[in-house]
């Protein structure tokens, strides 16, 4: 069973994960495109629809391995809200704030579950060495 906390994390996960996502098609599309009437950098929302599904699960394997994924929207991100210039850049620093806001929560969300298992590991080495 799940802990208020934990629920808010999960929330708080899924709801950057999807606000990235439209963060990134209005960006490449609409906001700010690298060429006008949009560029196929939208392609790059690709990677995000991938785990999405095992995120709504909850999906413990799926949120492990996006934690390391999100990782490189916050190289994006950074890259591209110091080099560019107006509009740009600030939707780079919004990617930054909820590639953070997505890897904190999962990474709580995740942190009784790596605990037990570290738990039952230690039991089984435990048994083993009887």
């Amino acid at each position: 069973m799940q802990t208020r906390f934990q629920q808010g994390c999960y929330f708080g996960a899924t709801i950057s994960l999807i606000a990235l996502i439209l963060l990134c098609v209005a960006w490449e599309l609409v906001l700010a495109p690298l060429r006008p009437g949009g560029s196929w950098m939208v392609l790059k929302v690709l990677p995000l629809l991938l785990p999405l599904r095992g995120i709504l699960k909850r999906n413990i394997y799926t949120m492990q391995w996006s934690s390391m994924l999100i990782l490189l929207y916050f190289t994006e991100g950074i890259v591209r809200a110091t080099s560019d210039k107006g509009l740009s850049a600030t939707l780079g620093w919004v990617e930054v704030a909820l590639v953070c806001v997505f890897f904190v929560c999962i990474v709580l969300f995740l942190r009784p579950y790596k605990q037990e298992a570290k738990r039952i590991a230690q039991q089984a080495i435990q048994k083993a060495s009887k």
